[in-house]
Parts: C-alpha cells; sequence; structure tokens
C-alpha cells in the first residue's frame, strides 16, 4: 500500500469571497482561482497549486453550511521566513495574534485571523 500525505486537500471557510481572496493574495502573493462546485452549492476560489506537487492544495469557500471562525482546524502555511507575511497581515485587514515564535527543530511559527476571522499559521525554516 502507497503511504499517503495526511492531508490531501483543505477548504477555509469564508463570509465575503473578495475580501478573502484579497487578504490572501496580499499576504502570501498567492494565486487564485474560480472552482466549480458540481453541487451548486457553494463559490470556491481555489490556490493555484501542482497536484503532483508534496503538500496539500486548498480552496477559500462561502458555503451555506459551514461558517468561518477561530478554535476549529489550524492551516500552516508553509513559506520561506513567516516574518514576511506577518509584515503584511494588517495591512491585507488581518490581525498579528502571536509574532513569530520558534518552535525549536521546526523552525519558527507566526500566527494570525484573516478577514473572515479565522486562525492561520505561517512556518517557516529561518
Amino acid at each position: 500500500m502507497t503511504q499517503m500525505n495526511a492531508v490531501g486537500w483543505f477548504d477555509i471557510y469564508v463570509d465575503q469571497m473578495a475580501r478573502a481572496e484579497n487578504f490572501y493574495k496580499a499576504v502570501l502573493g498567492a494565486q487564485m482561482e474560480d472552482m466549480s462546485d458540481p453541487t451548486g452549492e457553494t463559490e470556491m476560489k481555489s490556490f493555484v497549486a501542482n497536484m503532483e506537487a508534496y503538500g496539500a492544495a486548498g480552496a477559500l469557500v462561502k458555503a451555506p453550511y459551514a461558517k468561518p471562525g477561530p478554535g476549529g482546524t489550524q492551516i500552516y502555511f508553509s513559506v520561506e521566513d513567516c516574518a514576511t507575511q506577518q509584515s503584511r497581515i494588517e495591512a491585507a485587514g488581518g490581525q498579528v495574534v502571536r509574532p513569530k515564535f520558534s518552535i525549536g527543530e521546526f523552525g519558527y511559527v507566526a500566527l494570525a485571523t484573516d478577514t473572515e476571522g479565522n486562525m492561520i499559521g505561517f512556518n517557516s525554516l529561518k
């Protein structure tokens, strides 16, 4: 049996798609693209990803059955230096919750809330 990555996909729930899309573009420099939902229940914008590469792909999702907010699943974005994203958060409409701090041999983390109230993290080796 082939070993699979623990995470294959993620959804970040949002209330206002344009506002959330602008936040992730500004903070991560992320490219986003429209994504169709066969059920017609949600509005989605996916993070442009190479599905053959290591790691997980995902999307911003506006859905009638789920809401954004802290206390749910924690997403950590892999970045070169999380201080860079930290410096962009407030100008993009988010809030720094915990500035860059060491997590020992695993590098560094910065925590923030996005424009929708979701807690997100950024992880870097330096």
